[in-house]
């Protein structure tokens, strides 16, 4: 039988840690298991909540019920929940708060992923009033050079019909030394921008110590 939210001790459970904590107390998973309020008889919230994470990676701001109703145990009024919040939150959010004046400043939006146990890569959007426009996970595990194509990496990029990007993945270790990979990566994705006009403005690499910036570190 799937374990329930109530079968949690109480310091455990996610509506009161956020009402004793705050939401940035919260993991991804305990948020998104408020959000959808309750498991099913073959699943229970979290592990639901698990699914959706991938979803909601994939898609970024432009998730829909569609995407969501595919995860097993999320029906139609949960999957419009969710969606009716992510767009509430995203029309307060801009133009003003996702503006950015330093590729750095997109830390705050992507460093939930830093505790990752698998390596994300992540894409933001930016659009030329250096507006973030869209985050989305591109692939996940290992990364290495060779299965990081620049098609998957711009695809969606285009269709936001973007000025530039920002490139970030996290390191699991904890270590934020770039690999020779993350420098190929870093240069093949500038080169493939380059020859589509859309500028690469930083590959940001996070962890939960910290963050390295190869804009900073001029090896952009």
């Amino acid at each position: 039988m799937p374990k329930r939210i109530l079968d949690l001790p109480a310091i455990d459970r996610p509506r009161e840690k956020l009402q004793k904590n705050g939401a940035d107390a919260l993991s991804d998973l305990e948020l998104l298991s408020i959000l959808i309020g309750s498991g099913t008889s073959k699943s229970d919230v979290v592990s639901i909540a698990k699914k959706l994470v991938t979803a909601v990676d994939e898609k970024g701001s432009q998730l829909t019920v569609n995407d969501l109703i595919k995860v097993d145990g999320i029906g139609t009024a949960k999957a419009s929940t969710i969606v009716a919040a992510f767009e509430f939150v995203r029309r307060r959010i801009k133009p003003e708060g996702l503006k950015i004046n330093k590729p750095i400043d997109v830390l705050q939006l992507i460093q939930h992923y830093a505790g990752r146990s698998q390596e994300h890569l992540i894409t933001i959007s930016v659009n030329g009033a250096n507006e973030v426009m869209n985050i989305r996970v591109v692939t996940i595990g290992l990364l290495n050079q060779t299965q990081v194509h620049p098609r998957e990496v711009f695809a969606d990029i285009i269709k936001d019909r973007a000025y530039a990007l920002i490139l970030a993945h996290n390191h699991p270790s904890g270590d934020l030394t770039p690999s020779k990979n993350d420098f190929s990566i870093t240069q093949k994705i500038k080169a493939a921008g380059k020859i589509l006009g859309i500028h690469l403005l930083d590959h940001i690499i996070i962890g939960k110590t910290g963050y390295y910036s190869f804009l900073e570190r001029k090896q952009l």
